[in-house]
């Protein structure tokens, strides 16, 4: 996809996003996009950078340590959007600036203890992963453990916990994508009273979805297809 194609791309995602944000009586400041580019090479993301994207996520550690070396100039948020196995979480915690799928204390741990060991290096920000369907996905929080672990990421000096996020089951229709983002906002609600302290950040709602997700009170949409176009097939 050229870069003017992924250009005009961001344009009406933008308008999308306007939309959407003045149905729910909100500004379209208030959501971040997060250009989701894996599979995709580091030209793609220079390209999204050059339209105007500031955050980027990747799925896998592996793939990103094989293209950041392209873009490590580009003044941007590196995301981890996949689930981080917690034998990657030390390099993880080096090449991300965000981790938006931590689902455990033990990779949180990890995590905290390898930023640790980098002098100077800020907080890595971190989301909690809900797991809002158990019969359809394995990674994430069972909502009823959400808050104990919430207390004890908290409490980790090398990570900032900044809100949740989800995925819904692949395939399900707008209305039940609707129903999981509302569920979303109600855990985040419930748990920032818990903690009584904000929890600024809703990470849900992806190309086929997100309008509605921002209905539901999204700050942060991640977008891949609408952005960069169809992914390849890979056997």
């Amino acid at each position: 996809m050229s870069g003017g194609q992924i250009a005009e791309n961001l344009l009406r995602i933008r308008e999308r996003i306007t939309r959407a944000a003045g149905r729910a009586g909100r500004r379209e400041e208030e959501i971040t996009l997060v250009g989701v580019s894996k599979t995709f090479p580091a030209e793609a993301i220079r390209e999204a950078f050059a339209a105007g994207v500031r955050h980027f996520g990747e799925n896998r550690v592996q793939e990103w340590e094989g293209k950041r070396a392209g873009v490590t100039d580009l003044r941007a948020e590196w995301h981890l959007v996949g689930h981080l196995q917690s034998n990657k979480a030390a390099r993880a915690a080096g090449i991300f600036d965000c981790v938006d799928s931590v689902d455990s204390f033990g990779l949180a741990e990890r995590l905290d203890r390898a930023r640790g060991e980098m002098p100077g290096a800020k907080p890595v920000r971190v989301l909690l992963e809900a797991r809002l369907a158990p019969e359809e996905t394995k990674s994430g929080v069972e909502p009823e453990n959400l808050p104990e672990l919430a207390k004890r990421v908290i409490a980790l000096p090398h990570l900032e916990l900044a809100g949740l996020m989800c995925i819904p089951p692949a395939g399900e229709n707008t209305e039940a994508s609707q129903a999981h983002f509302a569920r979303l906002r109600e855990l985040r609600d419930a748990l920032a009273r818990q903690l009584g302290r904000a929890l600024p950040v809703l990470s849900m709602g992806m190309s086929h979805d997100f309008e509605v997700a921002i209905e539901e009170g999204a700050t942060e949409v991640r977008v891949g297809t609408a952005l960069f176009g169809a992914r390849t097939v890979k056997g």
